[in-house]
């Protein structure tokens, strides 16, 4: 009796194999193979070429040393620079090799009589209180007299057709009567003739050369901008009033280009005249101060930037 229950319960498991087993004419399955991995490749962060765009403001101008300094000790190094007026001044000697920290050293023991050259201004054809030479002898002494072509950076300085009204991109030839045509602001400097064309200040059609800084081959440009606001101008004096003048003139132009700029840098100087040279230590904090206020958002544009296709701009 047990046998044949035993037998019977065997033959039940058996058939119910039987039943749950693979039918016919189909395979049982197999463990599928893992597929490989996908190799995604890493697109190695494009180079990119960086420039400075040092704006145009008189005495404001030392805070771009303050900028450079900034930049520099945060290991950002520029691959080219342009200069109207007196960012002309500060660009010629960053791209002959000075660092900020030398910048900074000679803007506290310059002496502005050193660049100040008087004129009678009704004995010549164009008038003006200062000739200029003085300023383009500076200039070329600092730097060793060496042409805008061999700086160590390459170097563009804008300047003004007097005739044409058009604007010149200096890339070539004398560097410190570039800087001097670019910085002869009308009434003030005595324009400088050039090849049979007079020049006169820079800012009168690029204030902050941005878009000279794209022409020269930036993907990223930096630009500073140390004009005044018209309200906040100090207009004392001849030459004051002159300044005014200019900043007003270059206001709208200087909207347009700097929406052109990846980054704006603007010190903060309401109360600091373009020739207030006593406050130059102060000018050069505050272009400090204004650089590290957007160094975070700078980096991340920076790496945004290396990240897009060649020959695009990003969006502002």
């Amino acid at each position: 009796m047990q046998r044949r229950n035993f037998l019977g319960a065997g033959a039940a498991a058996l058939l119910a194999a039987c039943s749950f087993g693979p039918k016919p004419g189909t395979l049982s399955a197999t463990p599928e193979t893992p597929a490989a991995p996908t190799l995604v490749p890493v697109v190695p962060p494009r180079p990119i070429r960086i420039g400075l765009a040092l704006g145009g403001g008189a005495a404001r101008g030392f805070a771009h040393i303050g900028v450079i300094k900034a930049l520099e000790a945060q290991g950002i190094h520029t691959d080219l620079v342009t200069g109207t007026s007196a960012g002309a001044v500060v660009a010629a000697l960053y791209a002959s090799g000075m660092s900020g920290f030398q910048l900074n050293k000679l803007a506290l023991t310059m002496d502005e009589a050193a660049i100040a050259d008087w004129a009678l201004p009704f004995g010549t054809r164009f008038g003006g209180w200062l000739k200029g030479e003085a300023l383009q002898n500076y200039v070329n002494k600092l730097i060793a007299n060496r042409p805008i072509e061999s700086m160590k950076l390459p170097l563009g300085i804008v300047a003004t057709d007097l005739k044409t009204g058009q604007g010149i991109l200096f890339r070539r030839g004398n560097t410190g009567q570039a800087v001097r045509a670019s910085s002869s602001v009308p009434g003030v400097f005595q324009p400088v003739s050039i090849q049979g064309h007079d020049y006169v200040d820079g800012g009168l059609v690029e204030p902050v050369p941005v878009d000279s800084a794209r022409t020269m081959g930036a993907d990223f440009v930096i630009a500073v901008n140390i004009s005044a606001e018209p309200s906040s101008q100090k207009s004392n004096g001849q030459s004051g009033v002159l300044l005014q003048t200019t900043a007003i003139m270059g206001q709208s132009i200087s909207k347009m280009a700097l929406a052109r700029a990846d980054i704006v840098i603007r010190p903060d100087l309401p109360d600091m005249g373009g020739s207030d040279f006593n406050s130059r230590n102060r000018a050069i904090l505050a272009g400090e101060q204004a650089a590290a206020a957007v160094m975070a958002n700078l980096r991340d544009k920076l790496a945004q930037s290396r990240l897009r296709p060649a020959g695009t701009v990003a969006a502002q």
